[in-house]
């Protein structure tokens, strides 16, 4: 189909928009500023390499169902472990985008740099949230009843070593992309949320099955809980004394936020267990689940960090209702999201096939996968504007509230909407 004949009105790489005359009046409500083509391409060409990355931690999770089954409890941390990698390093991702957006970004590790200053944050979240989130995991295993959960020991361990495992392979891909921003011209804002989200993805499952071995053995898990419980807070509490004004402010900013964010993914996490049966019936939907929280967690942590870079920049304003620049953002998420979605679906079928997991069709996962990706896909955005700027009007940064409030908010929408999807499409 043809498109019709446009007139290029204006041009903004630091909003990355561009108004076109000859379908302003078409969009209507939606606003008159939509991303370039260019921009749009960077953006699923990340969803798309992240539903493929993502899908290959389903595969872990689908190929260790009996794992699951032998250590209850331990699909509680599955979600909050994931998130907190893409909660740490892509508010990492998006402050480090805001200082190349504002021109003040260099590649340093320097303590007292930016970069060095939000590496050493961001380690320093990653030790201390993996130990609360064991603590929290195993007391939420109690309250809800979990038969049989592992003993609060087993969780630190394998939530300790599991962060540490995979948090060197988001740190290195968030610094990576930071620079790779710098060097090709990349709008950060399109790509470190969606590739940062795949790479713990991809990292973190597998991280968690193989620190699960340590359970069976006495001595390591007793080696590390005394570590995690004795030296770590120490630890902390060295780095919070002498650290900079700058390190202090992210980890008092970021540390209350990391906690809701668990609390929610715990949630998530025992909304899964709970259909445990579901899944092992057909592995295919594990194979599924972590693409499908990736991509609605990356969508409103995409927009999230745009919009916060655009109220950085001052672009567009903390207004009640969105703008006319902000409606076109929320635009492009849906739109994105209906391809992005489909192919999860699709692909979660053709990977659980060749992989010999039991799948209840291509057509089903994908009906599924659109169904319940529409609808988190606009709870995502509306969650991703609204967070974005109550964080402005309380004088908070959004770039270290957003990204962690959407991706763990949508943790556990994403799996309600899903399973929900799961159950409409039972009975049809």
């Amino acid at each position: 189909m043809r498109l019709p004949s446009a007139r290029v009105v204006r041009v903004s790489r630091s909003s990355s928009s561009v108004s076109l005359g000859g379908m302003t009046s078409r969009l209507g409500w939606f606003g008159r500023a939509l991303p370039p083509l260019g921009e749009l391409g960077e953006r699923l060409a990340a969803l798309f390499m992240l539903v493929v990355v993502a899908l290959l931690a389903g595969l872990t999770l689908g190929h260790n169902t009996d794992r699951l089954e032998e250590l209850p409890g331990l699909l509680l941390m599955v979600p909050a472990a994931i998130a907190l990698r893409g909660n740490i390093f892509g508010a990492l991702g998006a402050r480090l985008g805001t200082a190349i957006h504002a021109g003040t970004f260099r590649l340093s590790m320097r303590p007292s740099s930016v970069v060095g200053e939000n590496v050493l944050a961001s380690l320093v979240l990653t030790l201390g949230t993996s130990v609360a989130l064991a603590i929290l995991a195993k007391g939420a295993a109690v309250v809800f009843g979990i038969a049989g959960s592992i003993d609060l020991a087993a969780f630190i361990t394998i939530s300790v070593v599991g962060g540490f495992l995979s948090s060197t392979a988001v740190l290195v891909t968030a610094l990576g992309l930071t620079a790779g921003s710098v060097r090709f011209g990349w709008d950060p804002d399109n790509v470190t949320a969606p590739l940062v989200t795949a790479v713990g993805d991809v990292a973190t499952v597998p991280a968690l099955v193989l620190a699960s071995t340590l359970v069976g053995d006495r001595w390591p898990v007793l080696s590390v809980t005394s570590i995690s419980l004795l030296a770590i807070p120490l630890a902390v509490y060295a780095v919070v004394k002498v650290g900079r004004p700058g390190l202090k402010t992210i980890l008092r900013e970021s540390t209350p936020i990391l906690i809701v964010g668990i609390l929610l993914d715990i949630a998530a996490g025992i909304t899964v267990e709970s259909q445990l049966d579901s899944f092992a019936l057909f592995p295919a939907l594990l194979v599924l689940l972590p693409a499908f929280l990736a991509v609605a967690g990356a969508l409103g942590g995409t927009l999230s960090s745009r919009l916060a870079s655009q109220l950085h920049l001052g672009t567009i304003a903390p207004n009640r209702l969105p703008e006319a620049r902000a409606r076109a953002e929320i635009l492009v998420s849906m739109g994105l999201a209906v391809p992005v979605f489909a192919l999860s679906g699709l692909l979660a079928h053709t990977f659980s096939s060749v992989s010999d997991l039991d799948s209840p069709g291509t057509g089903w996962l994908v009906a599924a996968a659109l169904m319940a990706g529409i609808v988190a896909t606009l709870m995502s955005s509306l969650i991703a504007y609204y967070s974005t700027i109550v964080s402005v009007r309380m004088g908070l940064d959004p770039d270290t509230y957003g990204i962690p409030l959407v991706t763990s908010t949508m943790d556990l929408l994403g799996a309600f909407t899903l399973i929900l999807a799961v159950e409409i499409l039972a009975f049809t």
